[in-house]
């Protein structure tokens, strides 16, 4: 006669086995899927997860000559010296304000552009929009950033030309701090608006037709067909696309904004990802470190954000990314 704790352990052993027996039965029948899958799973493993083993510089004092784990652990002085740098509440600010103005300005305005789109009576005029819009998103961001030049030049540029013909005096815009979030933020979203309404073209082709042929029965208007069937069925997928976007609301990507960046501008256009390039890859002593250190507090931050925005999403919306 066994005791019930001993009937209870020999249960779980052989729900264990069983689970092993039925996977080695799984393999074996898929074997081809599960070949396919180790690419994919080595390559993230190779690329993604094995070099996750270098953030331990953050936590040392890095040298190259002694390699990762030859260099003196520091503990938390690489965060501690980034914590107490002068430019420090300025730079997250500037991260901060940049990116959340990216967001506000970014996120109506390909939803508003897909539903029009998806109204358009002609279907001609439709692909001409769309095809108008997508093109700038393939120009380089340094093209992109010449263009910008060319325009807002105060000599020669076409907008001081503009102004000129009017009496009005030259403006140095990308000289004027107050002006550089409005230029990096809005030539943004000029670049990227058309693209980004792809995600909500797809989305808005996934709801059922069939309610808007019960809505037009019952005399609904077009503004009404978005209201109460367009704009419900996209939320799901404007959702996790906030979601996922709070997650960069310390990352801007240095490129642009060092490209757009100048001497005159510096006290709005001094981000963290600019920052961390001079810091970590363009002085004269890199401080491969502190470098990391910063980064790994990004990533610390978005983690945190995303996790916090999943929830609140979740609570109000009742949907959200995981």
């Amino acid at each position: 006669m066994t005791t019930p704790g001993y009937r209870t352990e020999l249960t779980a052993a052989e729900t264990k086995a069983r689970k092993r027996k039925l996977l080695r039965r799984d393999i074996k029948r898929d074997w081809q899927l599960y070949a396919l899958l180790a690419a994919p799973v080595a390559f993230l493993l190779i690329f993604n997860y094995w070099p996750m083993l270098g953030l331990q510089i953050a936590f040392k004092d890095y040298n190259p000559l002694k390699g990762i784990w030859g260099s003196p652990w520091v503990g938390f002085a690489n965060f501690d010296r980034f914590f107490h740098i002068y430019q420090f509440w300025q730079i997250i600010e500037n991260t901060v304000i940049l990116n959340f103005y990216q967001l506000a300005a970014g996120t109506p305005l390909p939803i508003i552009l897909a539903l029009a789109i998806n109204y358009a009576a002609r279907k001609w005029f439709s692909r001409a929009v769309q095809m108008v819009s997508y093109a700038p998103h393939f120009i380089s961001t340094v093209v992109i950033v010449g263009m910008l030049g060319l325009f807002l030049d105060p000599q020669m540029g076409l907008v001081n030309h503009f102004f000129n013909l009017f009496g009005i005096n030259s403006v140095d815009f990308l000289g004027k701090p107050g002006l550089f979030r409005h230029i990096y933020v809005w030539s943004g979203v000029w670049q990227n608006l058309g693209f980004s309404t792809i995600v909500y073209l797809a989305a808005l082709a996934g709801i059922d037709p069939s309610l808007h042929e019960a809505a037009i029965v019952d005399g609904a208007t077009k503004l009404q067909r978005m209201r109460h069937i367009d704009l419900p069925g996209i939320m799901p997928v404007a959702i996790i696309l906030f979601i996922l976007n709070m997650g960069q609301a310390l990352t801007t990507g240095f490129e642009k904004v060092l490209l757009m960046q100048n001497s005159l501008n510096l006290s709005t256009s001094e981000v963290i990802d600019t920052y961390v390039y001079k810091v970590g890859l363009a002085s004269e002593l890199p401080q491969y470190s502190y470098a990391a250190a910063i980064g790994m507090f990004q990533s610390a931050v978005g983690l945190l954000l995303i996790w916090i925005s999943n929830r609140v999403a979740r609570r109000i919306t009742g949907s959200g990314l995981w």
